[in-house]
């Protein structure tokens, strides 16, 4: 990267991006501080499942830079619940931790010339624009890849990058809908319900992560990049184990049916006293330690019950006279009965109830990462626990533009060209932001 002037000299455009480096083992160092430590992923996009892509690579010690724009970046920065004195909203804060931010305007030629420059020395880029955006930018794969032939280029979008809804805007709701995924979610006969969290979003994302991970495991082997196409759409389709299984033997159209599985009975939410409890007898050995467990030994040796096909077949008389003998004692009572039987069981828990599990606790699940402010907010941990290299627990969400001086800097522009950048709005540093 040839260095920008400094206040001897006017600024000097370069010819153009620096050279990309071809060679996995030059591009990325991983050591054993973190399982990703030494990657390097640029993030542009919005919402959930890009970002979410790149807080799943960042929790396990890549180097995240989330490209915003400088007039407000992320839309999720102004989503949601807001913590006092702190810019962001707490879902940013979450859903963007250990992330760096630059503030850099793409539309620019300027612009262009920083993010062809961080493309150079990346190893993944994630997008979640709607399909042909990048390429509007002139950032598409094939041109990118002409740059760095090693990158590694994962597009998230609601519907694909093509056929015919490639183009439409696609959010969470409307994936859930489309695949099917709504239809089966709620009680027999209700409303179509969607899930309570934007699972194919989530999905996406957790699918983005998994393809970029064997695309570097490609590229160790043969130095080659390559282009990562994940949708919501297909995310909520890949759900439908059972439901597909069941319509592609039988023909039969999934329907919704509450808590209860597909295949096996008793399993789903029941009523105590005092609240819902989950319960999963779907074997022939839990059947039997359920029914001794909970006093209802006569069940055995009812012809209506003997196998799991019989329970299946008189499911709601099974649940009925269970309910009938659960509703007289509160939940604790079964919970522990059915645990110590051996029987898998659990609270229905509302989130309160949730964020305070004795479970989550113990295993240390929550912790307090630093806000860009100083402050602090509660964070999730990563479901992922490795023995050696642990998951990253560092800061929340980036402020806007909190490293673009950083970066700019070890790209080699000069503070003199940096504030020229800064007056024009091309780029955005932290400090410019709380002007």
């Amino acid at each position: 990267m040839r260095v920008r002037d400094g206040a001897a000299g006017g600024h000097r455009a370069p010819a153009g991006p620096p050279p990309a480096r071809t060679r996995s083992s030059e591009r990325t160092v991983l050591s054993n501080t973190h399982a990703l430590s030494g990657l390097r992923v640029l993030e542009v996009g919005n919402y959930i499942a890009g970002p979410y892509c790149g807080t799943l690579l960042a929790d396990l010690g890549a180097q995240v830079t989330k490209v915003e724009d400088p007039t407000g970046g992320d839309v999720v920065r102004t989503y949601g619940a807001m913590i006092e004195s702190v810019a962001d909203s707490a879902a940013f804060l979450t859903l963007n931790r250990n992330k760096q931010s630059i503030a850099v305007n793409l539309k620019t030629a300027e612009g262009c010339e920083i993010f062809l420059a961080l493309v150079a020395g990346a190893d993944v880029l994630i997008e979640n624009l709607r399909p042909g955006s990048m390429r509007h930018l002139g950032f598409d794969y094939d041109t990118l890849a002409e740059t760095n032939p090693g990158l590694i280029y994962l597009s998230a979008s609601g519907w694909g990058q093509d056929g015919p809804l490639a183009a439409d805007a696609g959010l969470d709701i409307m994936a859930q809908a489309r695949s099917g995924l709504m239809s089966i979610t709620g009680y027999a006969g209700g409303d179509p319900v969607k899930a309570g969290v934007p699972i194919c979003d989530i999905g996406c994302a957790l699918y983005g992560a998994i393809a970029v991970l064997a695309a570097l495991n490609h590229r160790n082997a043969t130095g080659e990049g390559q282009f990562i196409d994940v949708s919501l759409f297909e995310a909520g389709m890949s759900y439908a184990i059972w439901e597909f299984a069941r319509y592609t033997a039988t023909g039969e159209i999934p329907r919704a049916q509450g808590s209860v599985h597909q295949s096996a009975a008793p399993y789903q939410a029941v009523r105590a006293s005092d609240g819902w409890f989950t319960l999963g007898a779907a074997t022939p050995k839990t059947w039997l330690s359920f029914c001794e467990a909970m006093g209802l030994q006569a069940l055995v040796d009812d012809d209506r019950f003997l196998t799991n096909a019989d329970r299946m077949r008189n499911r709601d008389q099974l649940i009925d006279i269970i309910e009938a003998h659960t509703i007289k004692l509160p939940r604790e009572h079964w919970l522990s009965c059915l645990a110590a039987a051996g029987v898998p069981t659990a609270p229905v828990n509302d989130y309160e109830q949730a964020f305070h599990d004795e479970q989550l606790v113990l295993r240390d699940y929550f912790w307090d990462s630093q806000t860009p402010d100083g402050g602090h907010v509660r964070q999730m941990g990563s479901p992922m626990r490795f023995s050696k290299t642990p998951t990253v627990r560092e800061s929340a969400g980036p402020a806007l533009g909190g490293s673009t001086h950083t970066v700019l800097t070890e790209l080699g522009y000069t503070q003199d060209a940096i504030d020229r950048l800064t007056d024009r709005g091309i780029v955005r540093t932290a400090e410019f932001a709380e002007l």
